[in-house]
């Protein structure tokens, strides 16, 4: 993009600071073109679930998405010229076309590229009505495509949904010039019998061969590709085409470009400084719809793996908005559009459900560091957590993991070597964080930002990935006592061994330093304590007032009536898997659990874990939206609480203008509805079907109390016999972990 047409780094980086936010609050009008709310187009129907330009895409867009959405079709022609939707020239791409036409494979020139495969110019209407749809991005989900999905034509679309609004991309006139075909005189044709709201083409020719042709009121749209490619019947540059607005101005009234276009980036994968394109083609007077909105790829890291967030950045960032968003996901744009501009961000409502920090905003920066904690509260959590490890020389400190090979760098450490199994801790090669003094920590070690899903290359900022500070409890329990939070919570795990085998009393250390830190005399903040061992939480209700709440770390479906009544003498809330609330099943959800309503009617509040924005971690039926997997277990189930690596997702879902509008909730915003995706897959295509999951019985919850410490004074150090046993020699196995841990940070 040329320098020209970029503005500011400095006012980039405030609008960065402001995404999703407008300038004022308030109502004000859009900054498109118009005035009016960016359109909303459907490519291909929603064709992030379902086989692009299938009925049932088609029909779900409908269904999901804003009323007044536009369906998107890729028109290609047959043998006879009959016009269907294809989102690609080569059929089989998209289509099961090789299963009957195995010897139909040829090679044809395109744009001046050879291509091979099968095309709809060598087949007529009949002989492609055998042919179904499927899905065309191969790390969408196949389950669908078992069902028959029989190409559509234009016509068909239009007759069968009804759309507000149809939208014909036209992606290569010159190709079937060779052919003796007419996709000009197709889409005139076409247009007689259908009304068309949009035509685009990245061909000059082929809009200035439509001009004047068609109803004044179909707009015809310039698609940019990249811009170094050249338009075939120009041979210019896209990237030089877009110097000259003025010109694309004669033959259309808009220009569709790729997102990057307008906010480009890093080769890292960062945001840069937004462009002036959308200003330019505003001042030309031409409409500017962005493309290539997808919520499955990986965003920004700017954006958090959240595809509203960055949907709100093209149309509400107080600086400019497109007129139009070409998504294969429509329920996004459709809640950001419908709900979430203008939104108040500096009234901070601390009621349901509580948005709880896991380890900080551990999906931007390492867990439990300041950096983490610090962003949680600027994005609006309600209480910051601290799960608490004890170090070599007795100290309390947060760490997201007792073994610090999870979110520290020492497998890069001198202390690599200390490796060891602990198996009534953990059965995994690790270094502790009793093995190390908090000197030793602090002195020899980084921070490592979590990445739970490396293995689908979906990292967490890496620019940041060992920033920030360790912090004791101390250090945590002084930053948030005069934070705007409505409480704390602190995670107690391994309480029973650390007394048995260390001497060191975690509930007391823990009480102390609330004691010292002024949490005992002080009411605005509240203090809760999280543990999966009941012992913790009845030593906890016989010694302090805190509140308290048990940790269900397995899936269950529910509680059974005697362990309920057992929680119900030590706790006052419950934490569950959030697959316990909606089951899944190869990323399908089931059906919703009785657990929440259980827990509730027994005066129980129930917090939801751990929701991350990563679209690999929610079932299909949550759109890879975390917005809308929010919205199920708030709307659809009812929890009280959210524990959340993204704080800053879930604060802005809690001050959408929907929250409170009862029947009129839109329908994107409706919960989404378990099991329902998974009923409508063909039963060839159906998973297997999954043994129940079981009861929380009172065995599980019943624990002996905890032992007694073996010294008595907390803060000595773990007695040297115990260190001796974490050393014993496994030079082998050492070596490998090791190996492996640095190849992975």
């Amino acid at each position: 993009m040329g320098s020209g047409r970029v503005c500011s780094a400095v006012a980039s980086l405030l609008l960065l600071y402001h995404l999703g936010v407008a300038a004022a609050q308030g109502a004000s009008s859009w900054k498109t073109l118009s005035g009016k709310a960016p359109a909303i187009i459907a490519k291909g129907g929603f064709s992030g679930l379902f086989p692009d330009s299938s009925e049932f895409a088609y029909q779900f867009a409908m269904i999901a998405s804003s009323p007044d959405t536009v369906l998107y079709c890729d028109v290609r022609l047959t043998k006879d010229g009959l016009g269907v939707c294809l989102p690609d020239i080569k059929m089989d791409n998209c289509t099961n076309i090789a299963d009957f036409y195995a010897e139909g494979k040829k090679s044809y020139l395109v744009n001046g590229e050879s291509m091979t495969g099968w095309f709809s110019v060598d087949y007529n209407g009949t002989e492609l009505s055998q042919v179904s749809l499927k899905q065309a991005i191969y790390s969408r989900t196949f389950r669908f495509d078992p069902s028959f999905f029989p190409l559509l034509a234009v016509e068909d679309v239009a007759s069968k949904f009804n759309p507000p609004g149809m939208w014909l991309n036209v992606q290569h006139d010159s190709f079937y010039s060779q052919f003796n075909m007419s996709m000009r005189k197709y889409i005139l044709s076409v247009s007689k019998r259908v009304i068309v709201d949009y035509i685009s083409s990245p061909e000059a020719s082929f809009l200035t061969s439509l001009s004047g042709r068609i109803s004044n009121t179909t707009k015809l749209v310039y698609r940019f590709l990249d811009e170094t490619a050249l338009d075939p019947s120009t041979n210019l540059t896209y990237g030089s085409m877009l110097t000259n607005l003025t010109l694309v101005k004669t033959f259309a009234s808009g220009i569709l470009v790729p997102k990057t276009y307008i906010w480009p980036v890093s080769p890292d994968n960062y945001l840069l400084p937004y462009t002036s394109i959308v200003d330019d083609a505003h001042k030309a007077g031409l409409e500017i719809y962005a493309a290539d909105f997808a919520n499955d790829v990986k965003l920004s890291y700017n954006y958090s793996y959240d595809p509203l967030a960055e949907s709100l950045s093209f149309i509400d960032n107080g600086a400019f908005s497109v007129d139009g968003m070409l998504t294969d996901f429509p329920v996004t744009p459709s809640e950001a559009i419908g709900c979430f501009t203008n939104l108040n961000k500096s009234n901070t409502d601390h009621g349901k459900p509580l948005i709880i920090s896991h380890n900080g905003a551990s999906g931007d920066y390492p867990g439990c560091t300041d950096l983490a904690y610090q962003k949680a509260v600027d994005d609006g959590a309600d209480v910051i957590d601290c799960p608490v490890q004890v170090t070599k020389d007795g100290i309390p400190v947060c760490m997201g993991s007792i073994n610090l090979m999870d979110g520290t760098t020492v497998a890069k450490s001198p202390f690599a070597s200390q490796i060891a199994v602990m198996k009534n801790i953990q059965s995994v090669l690790g270094v502790f964080t009793f093995n190390l003094t908090w000197d030793e920590i602090v002195n020899n070690l980084q921070p490592k930002i979590s990445t739970p899903f490396s293995t689908f290359t979906l990292d967490r900022n890496p620019r940041y990935m060992n920033a920030g500070n360790f912090m004791r409890l101390s250090d945590f329990l002084k930053f948030s006592k005069n934070k705007d939070l409505s409480g704390i919570m602190i995670s107690v795990e391994y309480a029973a061994f650390m007394a048995e085998e260390l001497g060191f009393d975690m509930v007391d250390a823990v009480i102390k330093t609330l004691d010292d830190s002024g949490y005992n005399n002080q009411t605005s903040q509240k203090v809760m304590i999280q543990s999966t061992n009941s012992s913790v939480l009845v030593k906890f209700k016989e010694q302090t007032k805190y509140d308290l709440v048990y940790m269900v770390n397995e899936d269950i479906r529910d509680v059974a009536p005697s362990s309920l009544d057992d929680i119900k003498t030590f706790a006052d809330a419950v934490s569950v898997e959030t697959a316990s609330v909606f089951p899944e099943n190869h990323q399908f959800t089931t059906y919703p659990t009785d657990l929440v309503q259980s827990l509730q009617t027994a005066g129980l509040s129930v917090y939801a874990y751990a929701l991350m924005n990563e679209f690999v971690s929610q079932p299909y039926d949550f759109f890879s939206d975390a917005t809308a997997q929010i919205n199920a277990y708030v709307r659809g189930m009812g929890v009280d609480g959210l524990i959340t690596d993204y704080p800053a997702t879930a604060r802005r879902y809690k001050s959408n203008a929907c929250m409170n509008m009862g029947k009129k909730t839109p329908s994107f915003m409706a919960p989404a509805r378990p099991g329902d995706l998974l009923q409508i897959i063909s039963k060839p295509a159906q998973p297997p079907a999954l043994a129940p999951m079981p009861l929380l019985t009172e065995s599980d919850v019943s624990e002996p109390p905890l032992p007694a410490a073996r010294l008595n004074n907390a803060s000595t150090a773990p007695a040297p016999s115990f260190a001796c046993k974490m050393q014993t020699p496994i030079p082998i196995l050492v070596t490998l972990a090791t190996l492996c841990a640095c190849v992975l940070l």
